[in-house]
Formats: structure tokens, C-alpha cells, sequence
């Protein structure tokens, strides 16, 4: 039967074959720099992927088409939309992208409330497809829930990972402006894209109407000028096409397929195993630490178990979450790890239900060159030094402004050559903002694996509990309201404000559930990401967020797993593990 662990194959030639010094399971943003981090230092490492594998450039099939090239002129089939209602409202997906997205039916789960899980399962997971913001968590991220006693303090702060962020930054290559911002720290960038002529005309407006409002440049993991170490690497400039998410040939954004798999195979300390569904972790009661991993041939069925002194868990928030709590034992019989019974609970995501545009008049006689991926950012401004709203956490709020196509209906022209060259003329310009707010961890807010219901392979379906909260509401409120009047200010007319209501998880930044802290009776991590209860585990994935900020969590996954693997290293040096 699927899943059935009574099948269990250790190679012909003994476990000496299936043994490494370190498991990294899930080969997404966090996993890959596992992966780098551990293999550079020498460490043999098996690289677990449940999903197939991609090679860069040889696995883009889409990267270099044109538009004409699809069927629909790259949008989906109705047919396809109607067999995958849920994935097919992630951002980016189309028929250009959807190779790089899992298939509803296919990985099913069960929503107790409204939840939009965004998946994609291959090699590189969703570093093919993520957003590419890289803006730094300041301090004040770090202390609020503390300080403001609205969740666990964190067991860290901005100095604990400064300079791991400027390692990460160097290498991935970052592109943005130093602007010294104190709730967005300055990096380690590469120049940024221009601003077009709107967005610096609503950045000057901000400036003069708001002194404690910065309108920026974001900081992007795209290579606008590769130093040597990205040459290293074989990956070139960023040719602004805006096709990223259908995996770039150049190299021109971070993905793990692009830059830190390929760095760690250079090393010969690297096993990538695609296809391998991650059961559970091994726990050995007698020697009181994890031994390996057990793993089910996503094809065949046949479960194989592999060993290793360290493992990294980096499946992706959700999937860790229930690989944690798969993995059972007559130690940790609800979860490793779990003795205070909180893995699973203070499951939290970011917030992007609110956005508001409009247009604006002039300007006309300007238009800018290329397809920017990038966009400007406003750093938050809410709740830093005190609390000055009526809810606590703050937003990120992105901006962008852009020439619309003219309006059929408003030339003259209805017919031939005439007409056709009235529409290659641009219509005005269009601005526009949108949010990513926190939101407040809440041990309701939580998954669990289903007590009847498994998939394919014989594991439990995660059940998933995740809702907003009035603190969500009053946030949204004040968005809407700061960012109208902003906008109103810069001479902005015709201004829509929207309020999507999408469903927890649309947002593809779920965290939490297995959250760093201080005290083993209110955390499952301590501050080197290490499982309080079974120090080989490490998990750096989002699962181990104690709280979201507002910025995009990616770098802050990528930065927590190279400082934790090489602590990693010392402690095993150390033969402390």
C-alpha cells in the first residue's frame, strides 16, 4: 500500500551507501543555501526533492517564447482553469508559467477555513517563481510583538543577522539604492532600475508632503550589474524582459537552480534527489537525536530510508509544518519536537487584500525603455517608535506607474492601417499602490494533519485553520485611507480603492508553526533555528517565523539558513553534534 513503511529498503550494500553527514530537505530558496552553505564546508549532502527536476536553461521551455507562440497568446486553456480553480490564482501563473505550479488534484488538502496553499513542486520549488523583493528587516521588526505584546519575542535581533544579510546579498546579487532608511536597513546592492518620470514625481510629492515617509527604490534580486561572483556562477545581466517567472536562461534573478545548486554541485559534495516525498525524520530514542529521514519514491511508491548527523527542514512553511508532525515517535509522540504541543499553531501570513489607483494627468510627452521587474517601495510608517494607529503591526506598501494602452473606443479611426496605428500610441498613465501588511501570529490560527484523510502516498492531509482578524480589518482601513490621500495629493485623479477579501495563503508568504524563541515551553526553535527538544534538526525555512514583519520574508529565510548552517558546522567540529 502506499506509504507503507513495513517496505523499507536500505541499499543491498548496507546503510554506508544511503548515509551522509547532512540531509537538506526541499531544494526552494532556504534549501538551496543549505545546500551551498553545508557542501562548501565539506559536508556530504543529500538534497531531498519531492517534486521533479529542473536543470537551468535546459528546463525553461517557455523562457524565449513569444507571444504568438501560445495557443491563446499565454493564457490558459478553460478547460485547465476549471480543473485547477485554486492554483490558477497565484500570481504569475499562465500558460507560460504553470509547468512551475503544482496541479490541484494532484496534492489535495483540507481547508477547515478559506486557505490558498501555492505550490510548486520541482527542483528550485518556488525560487523559480517568487516575487524577488529583498528589502532587510530592521529592529523594530524584530522587538515590536515584545514590545508592543502582541506575540513571542524573538530570540534574535538585526545585529544577530546584519552581516549574514550582506552575505546572502553579495552572493544572490541584490539590486537597490542606500537610502538609510531605519525601518529598511541599507544592503549590499547593485544599482537599481530608474525610476520612470510618474514614480519620481510621486516620490518628490511624498518627500514634501510627508517627512517621515520614504518612497524608494525596492531592493530586487536582480542582477542590473553582475559582479565576478555572479560571472562565477554563469549567470549574466538582467535583460529586463519581465519574464522571470518562467525561469530566466540568463540568470538575471536568484533562484536556487540558477545559482546555489549548481555552486554546491561544483564542490562534489552534492546528491540531488528529486521524486522523494519526504515521509518523516528518523528519531533514535537511544542516542536521543534524529538519525535520518524516511522517504517515499514519488513514482513507485517504494520508501527508502537515508541517514545523516544533521538535517535541515526546508519543505516550505506548510510541508514542513506536517512533516514535523508526521514524524512521531514514542519520544515525540504528537511531532518531533513537539513537547509543548504548540508545532503547528501561530501559522501566519502577510496581508495583500487592499490596493488602490488612478491616473494621471501630463507627462504625456515621456515613456520609459524596457520591461522593469522592479518596482518602488514605500517603507513602512506605521507603529515604529510607538504605537500610533489603532492596530498594531505595519505595511509595506509597493508603487508603480505605467502608460495604458489607448482606448479603442476614443480615436476617430474605427477601421484599417489608421486605426491600427492610433492603438500603437499610448494612453495615459496609471499609478498604483498596494499592501503587504503583518499579521498577528494566533495560536487558532493553525494546521494539523487530518486524523482520516491521506494522499497518495499514505501521509496525512494537512488540514489547514487560518483566518484574519479585526486587527487585519483596521489595517486594510488605514491603508486604504493613507494611500488615497497620498496619491490625492500628487494630483492623482479617478482613484479606485479595492479590497480583494482574497483568502488567507494567495499572499505566498505563510509562516510560522514551528517559531524560534527563547523558552522551550512557548517555542519549538531557539535562536540558532535548532529544534529546542532534538538539537540536529534545524529548521530555516518560514515555518520558523515568530512573527511576519512587513517586508518579504524571502532574504530573511535565505539569511537564517546560512547562519544556521554554519553554526551547524562549528557545533559538528565541535562533536557537539
Amino acid at each position: 500500500m502506499p506509504g507503507d513503511t513495513s517496505r523499507i529498503s536500505i541499499n543491498a550494500k548496507g546503510t554506508e551507501k544511503n548515509t551522509f553527514d547532512a540531509i537538506v530537505i526541499g531544494s526552494g530558496i532556504s534549501g538551496g543555501w543549505a545546500a551551498k552553505e553545508l557542501c562548501e564546508h565539506g559536508l556530504k549532502t543529500l538534497v531531498l526533492e519531492r517534486g521533479r527536476d529542473v536543470k537551468h536553461i535546459k528546463d525553461y521551455p517557455t523562457a524565449t517564447k513569444n507571444p504568438w507562440d501560445f495557443t491563446y497568446r499565454g493564457r490558459v486553456a478553460e478547460a485547465y482553469l476549471k480543473e485547477n480553480p485554486l492554483i490558477s490564482k497565484a500570481a504569475g501563473f499562465g500558460d507560460d508559467t504553470k509547468h512551475f505550479f503544482i496541479k490541484d488534484k494532484d496534492h489535495p488538502y483540507i481547508q477547515e477555513k478559506p486557505f490558498d496553499w501555492i505550490r510548486g513542486y520541482q527542483v528550485g520549488g518556488k525560487s523559480l517563481t517568487w516575487g524577488r523583493a529583498c528589502q532587510r528587516w530592521s529592529d523594530f521588526e524584530f522587538s515590536a510583538p515584545a514590545r508592543y505584546n502582541y506575540g513571542l519575542d524573538w530570540p534574535i535581533r538585526y545585529n544577530d543577522v546584519k552581516d549574514w544579510y550582506s552575505h546572502v546579498e553579495k552572493f544572490i546579487g541584490v539590486c537597490g539604492n542606500k537610502d538609510d532608511i531605519e525601518a529598511m536597513p541599507d544592503g549590499e546592492f547593485l544599482p537599481p532600475f530608474e525610476l520612470n518620470c510618474v514614480e519620481r514625481h510621486i516620490q518628490q510629492n511624498i518627500q514634501q508632503h510627508y517627512k517621515d515617509r520614504f518612497l524608494v527604490h525596492a531592493r530586487w534580486a536582480q542582477l542590473t550589474q553582475p559582479k565576478e561572483v555572479h560571472l562565477q556562477q554563469g549567470r549574466g545581466k538582467c535583460q529586463a524582459r519581465n519574464l522571470c517567472m518562467r525561469g530566466c536562461p540568463f540568470g538575471g534573478y536568484f533562484s536556487s537552480v540558477s545559482c546555489t545548486l549548481p555552486w554546491a554541485e561544483k564542490t562534489g559534495h552534492l546528491t540531488i534527489q528529486p521524486d522523494s516525498v519526504v515521509h518523516s525524520i528518523i528519531y533514535d530514542e537511544q542516542k536521543k537525536k534524529a538519525t535520518g529521514v524516511r522517504v517515499i519514491d514519488a513514482h513507485t511508491h517504494h520508501v527508502t530510508e537515508y541517514f545523516a548527523r544533521i538535517i535541515f527542514v526546508n519543505a516550505s512553511a506548510l510541508n514542513s509544518n506536517l512533516i514535523l508532525l508526521n514524524s512521531t515517535s514514542g519520544r515525540f509522540p504528537t511531532g518531533l519536537g513537539n513537547d509543548n504541543g504548540l508545532l503547528g499553531k501561530y501559522i501566519c501570513f502577510h496581508n495583500y487584500r487592499a490596493s488602490v489607483g488612478g491616473d494621471l494627468d501630463g507627462f504625456e510627452d515621456k515613456y520609459y525603455y524596457g520591461r522593469n521587474p522592479t518596482e518602488p517601495i514605500l517603507a513602512n510608517y506605521r507603529n515604529l517608535h510607538k504605537i500610533d494607529t489603532d492596530y498594531v503591526g505595519g505595511f509595506t506598501t509597493f508603487m508603480g506607474a505605467y502608460r495604458t494602452r489607448i482606448d479603442e473606443n476614443s480615436t476617430a479611426e474605427t477601421i484599417g492601417a489608421d486605426f491600427k496605428k492610433a492603438l500603437t500610441e499610448p494612453g495615459g498613465w496609471h499609478v498604483y499602490m498596494y499592501m503587504q501588511g503583518e499579521t498577528i501570529p494566533k495560536e487558532t490560527n493553525h494546521v494539523r494533519l487530518s486524523a482520516d484523510q491521506k494522499d497518495q502516498w499514505g501521509i496525512p492531509l494537512l488540514v489547514t485553520a487560518v483566518g484574519y482578524d479585526d486587527n487585519d480589518e483596521k489595517m486594510i482601513k488605514d491603508f486604504l485611507t493613507e494611500s488615497t490621500a497620498m496619491l490625492e495629493k500628487a494630483g492623482v485623479k479617478n482613484i479606485q480603492q479595492h479590497d480583494s477579501k482574497q483568502a488567507p495563503g494567495l499572499d505566498i508568504h505563510e509562516m510560522g508553526g514551528c517559531r524560534m524563541g527563547h523558552d522551550p515551553k512557548t517555542s519549538l526553535l531557539n535562536k540558532w533555528n535548532q529544534l529546542h527538544a532534538c538539537k540536529n534538526v534545524f529548521v530555516t525555512d518560514g515555518a520558523c517565523m515568530t512573527s511576519t514583519g512587513n517586508q518579504s520574508p524571502s532574504i530573511l529565510y535565505m539569511t537564517l539558513t546560512a547562519r544556521a548552517a554554519n553554526y551547524a558546522v562549528g557545533e559538528m567540529k565541535s562533536g557537539n553534534l
